[in-house]
């Protein structure tokens, strides 16, 4: 599905990006890097990897069932939840609701296989679903290591920092939700300075606000600003993190935010947090049935509030050091509970969340990179359809990193290439290449090479491919020296996105009104 051409254009605009012309963008375009032509939303030709076969998969999702009937799944302090399964047919006893067999998956029927979430510009549009995957920032940290080496906590600036950065970057489909926790501003009132930076200072798709029902409202009320009451109602424009307490709760927070999302026909991503050993059984299949069961309730209990609703299959998935009870990332186990996760997630017709770029390291350094690339190449080998925390991610997501954020920008665009799988037609096949060469001699000179050197192969701004003492004379940088350098030149170089001078102050109007309407709170 094609993303649609809307009528919100009025909070549109043309791109106006710095840099978007010229030689600089041609360089940029050629190596799916640097702030040049934006790439669409992947759409994956190579296959799906799978771990699981028809036999394992039905064991799962029986003992997901089971696990719903008998033991269920706490709704805590929200009687409407409550009230609503009651009337489903489900067996209330308290906050424990016990699910018939086979409830929840009649319940997630309506519920849309693919869908579009639509960017102000509509150029940016997404799919969710299919053969599609969306990549999105870091999604949450308090902290940021910023471009002078010093780790501390985030600000607006921060945050609006890595907005624009991931509105430059080509490989990034989507401009996230809580890059980082600016805790400049009061906990009550900083949804909106963050909303607002997501519609201001970039044109693509974002997320709300979940962590109170009034800030989920307030995200509605401003995309109804953006783009339109009745455009609203009937299109999906923001995508929403709605996590289980892991094990076995939902929280009226998460029930209030998903209650207001879906009634108002946007999507949430059921998406359960899970550190094996801790809030998951150690096992793979074990940890597979609870994120099952708690998938099937919250995802189903979005059409109880409003069939069609979008909701999206989300898992978290870690291992714990069980000698610290850390979390760890890039091991072997989390990567087969987000493969067999995405299977379930394909049968039950639903859209998939996973992955990204985790690592524990606290520095953008060798642990970084292969814990990282062992979790990017798995979310996009599971056929994630929308991959958060895609770049930035340091220190068991605590750190919202620039320099780990340019470098997993990087990867990114070697994925995009990756996912193009392989190219049969007359052209690739080279057969007039071959025969211009012959034995013995070589390609460099041929036509055919002639005709493609430029774009033949992924060309990374980043990595230093030259002779040591050609690295040597250039002043010995490290990857993260070169990151450093890089992200300055985009910040440097940034320029927002149009946006209607009428909506961007309907929009200010809004924020300077709900923030003089409360006191400031830090808790």
């Amino acid at each position: 599905m094609e993303a649609e051409k809307t009528s919100s254009g009025r909070g549109g605009g043309r791109r106006g990006r710095g840099g978007a012309g010229g030689a600089a963008a041609r360089r940029a375009s050629r190596s799916g890097s640097g702030p040049g032509e934006q790439q669409f939303y992947i759409r994956r030709k190579v296959a799906e990897y799978e771990v699981l076969d028809e036999e394992g998969l039905a064991l799962i999702e029986a003992n997901a069932e089971t696990v719903l009937e008998e033991i269920g799944i706490e709704f805590r302090d929200d009687a409407e939840a409550l009230a609503l399964w009651r009337d489903a047919g489900a067996d209330v006893k308290g906050e424990r609701v016990h699910f018939p067999k086979g409830l929840c998956r009649s319940l997630l029927k309506t519920a849309p296989e693919v869908f579009t979430q639509h960017a102000r510009n509509p150029e940016r549009s997404v799919q969710i679903g299919g053969k599609a995957t969306v990549f999105a920032p870091v999604y949450g940290p308090p902290f940021v290591r910023d471009l002078n080496g010093e780790r501390r906590y985030a600000t607006i600036q921060d945050f609006e920092n890595f907005v624009k950065l991931a509105y430059l970057a080509p490989s990034m489909h989507h401009s996230g939700g809580t890059v980082c926790e600016p805790v400049d501003i009061p906990v009550n009132k900083r949804h909106l300075d963050m909303v607002y930076a997501h519609m201001r200072l970039s044109d693509k798709p974002f997320m709300g606000s979940v962590t109170a029902p009034e800030r989920a409202q307030d995200t509605v009320d401003m995309c109804k600003i953006l783009f339109g009451e009745d455009y609203v109602d009937q299109n999906c424009v923001v995508v929403n993190l709605i996590n289980a307490n892991s094990p076995m709760v939902f929280d009226d927070t998460m029930l209030g935010a998903a209650k207001v999302y879906a009634r108002n026909n946007q999507a949430c991503i059921v998406s359960p947090f899970i550190l094996s050993g801790a809030m998951s059984p150690v096992t793979v299949v074990g940890t597979l049935t609870q994120i099952l069961a708690e998938v099937l309730a919250g995802a189903a209990f979005t059409q109880l509030v409003r069939p069609g609703a979008p909701v999206l299959f989300g898992t978290f998935a870690a291992s714990i050091s069980m000698q610290s009870g850390a979390p760890t990332f890039g091991t072997p186990e989390p990567s087969l509970v987000s493969y067999g996760a995405a299977q379930l997630a394909r049968r039950l017709g639903l859209p998939f969340r996973t992955g990204g770029s985790l690592c524990g390291s606290k520095v953008p350094d060798a642990q970084a990179a292969h814990e990282s690339g062992a979790t990017l190449n798995m979310t996009l080998l599971a056929g994630t359809n929308f991959a958060l925390h895609s770049a930035g991610w340091l220190e068991g997501g605590l750190v919202s990193s620039y320099e780990k954020f340019m470098i997993d920008v990087d990867q990114l665009g070697m994925m995009q290439r990756f996912a193009e799988g392989v190219d049969l037609s007359q052209d690739a096949q080279a057969m007039d290449a071959i025969r211009e060469v012959g034995p013995g001699s070589h390609y460099l000179g041929c036509s055919h090479t002639q005709a493609h050197f430029q774009t033949a192969f992924y060309r990374s701004p980043l990595a230093d491919n030259n002779s040591f003492e050609q690295w040597q004379l250039e002043g010995e940088k490290r990857i993260e020296n070169r990151a450093n350098e890089l992200c300055r030149s985009w910040l440097e170089s940034y320029q927002a996105p149009a946006l209607d001078e009428g909506i961007n102050d309907g929009l200010r109007d809004f924020i300077r009104h709900k923030k003089e309407a409360m006191p400031d709170a830090f808790t």
